[in-house]
């Protein structure tokens, strides 16, 4: 009975010391950037989504369109949705924003990035967990979130 209590009892704190083993290895960590002209494809983990392979149907999601004669202004209205969503803007080139969103407890850090496609008019998001296994489908509600707030920026 002791033995049981016990190990109900440690079991808690081993989980709350790997969660936070988690946190510190996702702050570590930096987005992965571009290959080839292109957002880096998913990892074998559902903790991540990306438009730029549309043939990866587990992690796919739909890219953003960009209106005919907005693609200028496309990248300053997407970093202005991300710092408006808490996001923190890491690197930022022409055709290129990468963001980080940390989480509230154990501080996880996911990776947003955003890459322009000016000749298609497209925005490809990339958003991924840094750390850890299943996201919760996070990722995926933020990509949407990210779609919807454009969508009213542009309307404005």
């Amino acid at each position: 009975m002791k033995k049981n209590l016990l190990v109900l009892s440690v079991f808690p704190i081993i989980a709350l010391i790997l969660f936070f083993a988690l946190s510190l290895l996702s702050r570590s960590e930096s987005a992965a950037g571009v290959i080839n002209e292109k957002l880096t494809p998913c990892p074998d983990k559902p903790n991540c989504v990306c438009s730029e392979f549309p043939d990866d149907a587990s992690h796919a999601i739909a890219p953003i369109q960009i209106p005919a004669g907005m693609e200028e202004s496309a990248l300053s209205l997407a970093k202005e949705v991300l710092i408006e969503m808490g996001g923190e803007i890491q690197s930022e080139r022409d055709d290129y924003l990468a963001a980080t969103f940390t989480s509230g407890f154990f501080r996880f850090v996911d990776d947003v990035e955003i890459r322009l496609e000016r000749e298609s008019s497209l925005i490809h998001v990339r958003s991924a967990s840094r750390a850890g296994y299943s996201d919760m489908g996070v990722n995926q509600i933020r990509v949407e979130e990210i779609r919807l707030l454009f969508g009213e920026k542009i309307q404005k």
